[in-house]
């Protein structure tokens, strides 16, 4: 057992999946941690462009923007961090917050260079990163359900306002 192993025993074995992944499906799991590598990269990008300037919110906004990627990439993408020691652990714990978690995080760390220094770099920089947030935002809704089901609640809705509809009636005649 190696050093690491022993310093963060929950790292060493398998991950845990956030009750049953909710209800993501293998191939909106990947979109939302592609999207999670990109939106990174562009933060990463936009950021060190913000940073080339004599503005110090631009400059701030810059860092928090590498800061930002450097979280994306620690969470989503944890084989790109293989020179820090701790990536594994932090990607375990990430993967088992839920949905909404990560959708308030990433969503939360995106909007805050841009409310700090409001340039196009700034808004495209993060765009990506904030569509991830969204992701998982909307898989945190969960599944939307089947046409059998929605015929039965209009049904059911169709019946009451007719019943209301004739009790009306009935009350006025």
């Amino acid at each position: 057992m190696s050093s690491q192993d022993e310093q963060f025993p929950a790292a060493a074995a398998a991950p845990e999946p956030a009750a049953a992944d909710e209800g993501m499906t293998w191939w909106y799991r990947w979109l939302c941690r592609i999207a999670g590598v990109i939106g990174g990269m562009s933060c990463a990008f936009a950021g060190l462009w913000n940073c080339v300037t004599i503005n110090p919110l631009n400059i701030a906004a810059g860092v928090w923007m590498m800061l930002n990627a450097f979280v994306l990439f620690l969470c989503e993408a944890p084989f790109c961090c293989q020179f820090i020691e701790f990536a594994n652990a932090v990607s375990a714990r990430a993967d088992r917050l839920r949905a909404w978690q990560k959708a308030a995080f990433y969503c939360g760390m995106a909007v805050f260079p841009v409310m700090l220094s409001l340039t196009l770099t700034t808004l495209f920089g993060n765009a990506i990163a904030f569509a991830t947030g969204v992701l998982y935002g909307l898989s945190a809704l969960g599944k939307k359900g089947d046409a059998i089901s929605y015929a039965r609640i209009h049904q059911q809705q169709k019946q009451m306002d007719e019943e209301k509809l004739t009790g009306n009636l009935e009350g006025q005649a």
